[in-house]
């Protein structure tokens, strides 16, 4: 999996705008867009986007800490209609619907937000979108939204982490 690939769209511009650029913060969230090989796991892809963000503290608490929560909690069936801000709001895990009101809600200008969020991940195009619960498994816990073209291999996570 690499980084380079086609230039950045609008939408994934705005979408960083409104969540913020790549980083290794370890806190908050991240915009990350990449250009996946057909064969790449979607999953496998989305957790080393996780570990990056961690980034140091990945390593201080510890692997188990970090990938306790760690699980799918939704993923797009294939004729369903694509409203990400109405799919986040219907996620039904317990541990993972506490974070969807701070990507949605409790953001700074949240509408602008949700119709970044809208405008990448409705889009026709992205044919495979799933949903991650994460966390240190105490007091941090956030949401990994990943969402891929599979047809060009684009794909764009936000990684959403706060205590």
């Amino acid at each position: 999996m690499t980084n380079t690939g086609p230039t950045k769209p609008n939408t994934v511009a705005e979408l960083e705008a409104a969540y913020g650029a790549p980083s290794q913060a370890g806190f908050g969230s991240a915009v990350f867009y990449a250009q996946l090989q057909e064969t790449d796991d979607l999953e496998k892809a989305a957790l080393e986007k996780y570990k990056y963000f961690v980034g140091a503290l990945w390593e201080r608490f510890g692997e188990d800490a970090w990938m306790g929560p760690w699980k799918e909690v939704y993923a797009r069936q294939n004729g369903e209609k694509n409203n990400i801000v109405a799919e986040l709001r219907g996620i039904q895990d317990p541990d993972a619907e506490i974070s969807v009101p701070m990507i949605l809600d409790n953001i700074e200008g949240a509408e602008k937000a949700s119709a970044a969020l809208s405008s990448v991940y409705d889009n026709p195009a992205i044919t495979d979108l799933r949903v991650f619960n994460l966390g240190d498994g105490g007091a941090m816990s956030g949401l990994l939204i990943a969402g891929r073209d599979n047809e060009t291999g684009v794909t764009i996570f936000l990684v959403f982490l706060l205590d």
